[in-house]
């Protein structure tokens, strides 16, 4: 393209808008400004929207014009006959713009010529309904709010490349109804949760994001530096610690945080290295209550989202209205195998039971490590519709209370739907010396290689040492939950911008 001076505000463009495709967008752009029209204005005052008018007009006769005077914004998905009909899209939907010389103002009808598919217009108009039924603006007057200097896709069917629907979202958003329902219906499912909450008298607060101690879960975490304090900190994997903390300062009775969580491990069609968690804690409660919590939260979040509590997930139905069946990890590992594992009274013999099963053991497991790999193998894949899982080995489970008749397990559920883990909750454990003792016991295990296990955390445990009422906490899956309210089949999906690898490593 050709040297422009150096005040041009289109000059020394970059590469992305100096394209063959571009150059035409770009003269309008130049002509618009040339004509004394600022093409980004600082703001309109906007009155209504497609769906408000669709609703208030829905008995308008044909052809029939009204004299209501409204002021409409949106981005042009279509141009016919030279921009005297124009398809204008909001965030509420479509309605049409009739520009002709017979309504439009004085010196009104040479904006056309600036106009292109994608550009951000508005419209002053009045209210009128076509002769073939369609609700339309006879247009007054408009003004160009924002001038589209990259072309949209000429078909959009979804992405061909579902890589370029993540990286370029706002591009998919602009183009496809269904990523902007998905989203939003991610929206009114934390709304719905946060409501159901704030009803049950939940206080919700905010814990700290950089961590100085890896705790309050089994994960690899994220490192970085703090250069004044010269001190490497964690990002958070868990707020479970914090959140106690403030349980046993007596700020409130029952705290939730919905929160982000990093964790850096792999990626896959439900993990994203930074992801949002529901933790939530309760004084004077056990898990059993929390079994109730999780029943009603994502059956209310399963109306918000869908109107129903039976939602369709690919070629399944799930019904989320509660109460859930409530089966142990070995008593289901039995049913599925014949195997029962609570007879096996050593590692080895667990291990062995495990690897004959075919789960993946490495020879080190611990006698509930090798337990929960058998489930993982045999059992897990197969729980379609919710159910809490109970009876987690306690040596897997270093924050859960004992359970209260075989010691070798923890008060601790994790509700499974369609397969996957949505929700982890405990009896807390609120003995300082048994935590300090379970904390010593992963430290080994950190020791040994384990780079999941967690760190000892003697604030932690100097907290529960001024006391920690009997406690019922729980977390729960945002992201997953969204995705099975949304029948989405990729956490990518409900997430606006997950991560992604380097263009061109995919």
């Amino acid at each position: 393209m050709t040297d422009r001076p150096a005040h041009d505000p289109q000059a020394n463009l970059p590469a992305l808008f100096d394209t063959d495709l571009t150059a035409p967008r770009l003269e309008k752009l130049r002509a618009a400004r040339e004509a004394g029209l600022d093409p980004y204005p600082y703001r309109f005052d906007k009155d209504a929207d497609a769906a408000t008018l669709q609703a208030r007009y829905a008995a308008l006769s044909d052809d029939t014009v009204t004299e209501d005077v409204v002021r409409v914004a949106g981005r042009i998905r279509a141009m016919r006959n030279n921009g005297m009909f124009i398809d204008l899209h909001d965030t509420t939907g479509k309605i049409q713009v009739f520009s002709h010389a017979d309504t439009l103002a004085e010196g009104e009808q040479g904006k056309l010529r600036w106009l292109d598919l994608g550009d951000l217009l508005g419209v002053e108009g009045v209210v009128r309904r076509t002769k073939r039924g369609e609700l339309t603006i006879n247009a007054r007057t408009l003004t160009l709010l924002a001038k589209a200097l990259l072309p949209l896709p000429e078909k959009y069917h979804g992405l061909t490349d579902l890589e370029a629907r993540y990286r370029q979202r706002y591009l998919d958003l602009i183009m496809n109804e269904a990523s902007r329902q998905t989203l939003r219906t991610r929206s009114r499912i934390i709304t719905e949760i946060r409501q159901t909450l704030l009803e049950r008298e939940f206080l919700e607060v905010e814990t700290p994001m950089l961590h100085p101690i890896l705790g309050g879960a089994s994960a690899r975490p994220f490192v970085t530096h703090h250069n004044t304090l010269d001190m490497d900190l964690f990002l958070r994997i868990a707020p479970e610690l914090y959140l106690k903390r403030l349980v046993a300062g007596g700020l409130s009775e029952r705290v939730f945080e919905i929160n982000r969580n990093f964790r850096n491990e792999g990626l896959s069609p439900r993990h994203n290295p930074e992801f949002t968690m529901l933790e939530l804690y309760q004084a004077y409660a056990d898990y059993h209550d929390m079994m109730e919590v999780v029943e009603a939260l994502m059956s209310r979040a399963a109306v918000a989202a869908t109107g129903g509590s039976a939602v369709t997930y690919g070629d399944n139905t799930l019904e989320f209205a509660g109460p859930y069946p409530r089966k142990s990890m070995a008593e289901l590992v039995r049913e599925a195998t014949g195997i029962d594992f609570l007879a096996l009274e050593t590692p080895e013999a667990a291990r062995a039971a495990a690897a004959d099963l075919g789960a993946a053991v490495t020879g080190k497991e611990s006698w509930g490590a090798a337990l929960e790999e058998a489930f993982a193998h045999c059992v897990e894949p197969g729980l379609l519709q919710p159910i809490h899982v109970t009876g987690f080995p306690r040596d897997i489970s270093p924050l859960a209370k004992a359970d209260r008749t075989d010691p070798r397990l923890t008060e601790r559920f994790e509700t499974f739907v369609n397969g996957w883990e949505v929700a982890n909750a405990f009896s807390e454990l609120t003995d300082p010396l048994d935590q300090y003792e379970r904390f010593a016991g992963q430290v080994k295990a950190r020791e040994a290689g384990d780079a999941e296990a967690q760190m000892m955390d003697i604030d932690y445990v100097t907290a529960l040492g001024y006391g920690l009422p009997p406690t019922g906490g729980m977390g729960m899956g945002i992201d997953r939950l969204a995705m099975l309210l949304t029948d989405s089949p990729s956490i990518r999906d409900v997430i606006a911008f997950p991560t992604l690898r380097p263009k061109g490593r995919e």
